[in-house]
C-alpha cells in the first residue's frame, strides 16, 4: 500500500484527533505537527513520535509532504490554506472552510488552479447513519419528502473563541441537509441571540431553510443545553426516518416501519481514509470546496437574517 506524507496544523481538541487518526491510518506517514501553542506541541510530538513546530511553514516547506490537515481556528483558515496551495499541497481544512464567502471562493479557485485537492471537513457526512439514511431515502423509504428538522444542542464549549454557534454547530445541519435532499437552499430565516455572558457571539439560533426542491427544514442549536443532543428526523408522506449522530442510530416510522442495523465507525477515521484516497486515486473529495462554500454562504445568510429581521434569498448572496 502506497502511504501518504502528510502533516498536521494546529492539534488542539480537533487537531488532536486528526494526528491521532494519521497515525492510525495503514495508508498515512504523520511526519510532522505545528501549533502556536509550545506546552501543546510538545505534548503531541511526543505522544506520537512526530516532528513539531511553532511556525507552520516548516511544515509547508517539506517536499516530501504531500497533504496537510488545517485545524486551526476559523479566522486563519485563509492564510494557512493559501500557504498550504502555493507549496503545492493537498488540503483538508475542518469546516467552516474559511471565515469569509470571498476568502473561501480564493481559496477553490486556487487549489483548481494549482491542481490539488481541497476538501472541507464536515464530518458528519461520514457517520454512517447518514450513510444509511440517504440509502433509505434514495430507496423511496418515506415517500415525498415534505420537511427535514433537526436539533444539535449542547455545553458551552470554552475553546470556541473566535466563532458562535451558528458557525460552529449549525453549519453541521446546513451541509447534511443539502447532502440528504440533494437540494441547494433558496431562501433562509434565521432567530439567534446570546444569553450567556463568557459567550461574546451568539449562543442559540432557530433557522428555517426553503429548499430549492421545495422542501424545508428547520434546525434548533445552542450552547444552553446541559447535555449533548445531536438529532435529525426527515418527513415524507409516507413516514418519517429518525435518526441519532451520536448513537448512529436510524429508524423508519409508517408505511416502512424498520429499526436499521447501522455498522458503527468512527467518522473522522472514515473521512481521512476517504481524503487520501481520493489523492492517491486523482479522484474529487466526498466534500469539495463547493460544497463548503454552500454551507458556510447559508449559514451566513442566516446570520443576516437573525440580525436584519427578514427572509433573504440565496440567490442574493
Amino acid at each position: 500500500m502506497n502511504k501518504v506524507n502528510v502533516g498536521v496544523i494546529g492539534v488542539g481538541a480537533m487537531g488532536y484527533n486528526h494526528v491521532r487518526v494519521y497515525s492510525e491510518l495503514e495508508n498515512a506517514n504523520l511526519m510532522a505537527v505545528s501549533d502556536l501553542m509550545r506546552g501543546t506541541l510538545a505534548e503531541v510530538s511526543k505522544e506520537f513520535n512526530t516532528v513539531g513546530f511553532v511556525d507552520y511553514d516548516n511544515i509547508l516547506k517539506m517536499p516530501e509532504i504531500d497533504v496537510v490537515s488545517v485545524c486551526v481556528p476559523t479566522t486563519y483558515h485563509y492564510d494557512v490554506v493559501m500557504g498550504a496551495i502555493e507549496q503545492g499541497k493537498h488540503v483538508l481544512v475542518e469546516k467552516p472552510i474559511a471565515f469569509t464567502l470571498d476568502e473561501a471562493k480564493d481559496m477553490v479557485n486556487a487549489a483548481h488552479d494549482a491542481g490539488v485537492k481541497l476538501a472541507t471537513g464536515h464530518v458528519e457526512r461520514f457517520n454512517p447513519a447518514v450513510d444509511e439514511a440517504k440509502r433509505l431515502l434514495n430507496d423511496g423509504a418515506i415517500g415525498e419528502i415534505v420537511s427535514a428538522s433537526a436539533k444539535r444542542v449542547g455545553p458551552f464549549p470554552p475553546r470556541i473563541k473566535d466563532v458562535g454557534v451558528a458557525i460552529d454547530l449549525a453549519i453541521h445541519e446546513v451541509d447534511i441537509m443539502f447532502y440528504l435532499l440533494n437540494s441547494p437552499a433558496s431562501s433562509v430565516y434565521a432567530n439567534m441571540g446570546s444569553r450567556l455572558e463568557k459567550c461574546e457571539y451568539e449562543d442559540h439560533a432557530e433557522i428555517m431553510m426553503k429548499f430549492e426542491n421545495g422542501v424545508v427544514g428547520i434546525l434548533e442549536t445552542n450552547w444552553l443545553t446541559p447535555y449533548k443532543k445531536r438529532q435529525l428526523e426527515i418527513t415524507g408522506v409516507d413516514g418519517i426516518i429518525s435518526m441519532d449522530y451520536i448513537d448512529q442510530t436510524v429508524e423508519v416510522y409508517g408505511k416502512n416501519a424498520q429499526k436499521v442495523e447501522v455498522a458503527h465507525t468512527e467518522p473522522l477515521k472514515d473521512e481521512l481514509q476517504s481524503f487520501l484516497s481520493c489523492v492517491v486515486n486523482d479522484e474529487e473529495p466526498k466534500i469539495t470546496g463547493e460544497d463548503g462554500i454552500h454551507a458556510l454562504k447559508v449559514v451566513l445568510a442566516a446570520m443576516k437574517s437573525a440580525q436584519k429581521k427578514i427572509v433573504v434569498n440565496m440567490n442574493e448572496c
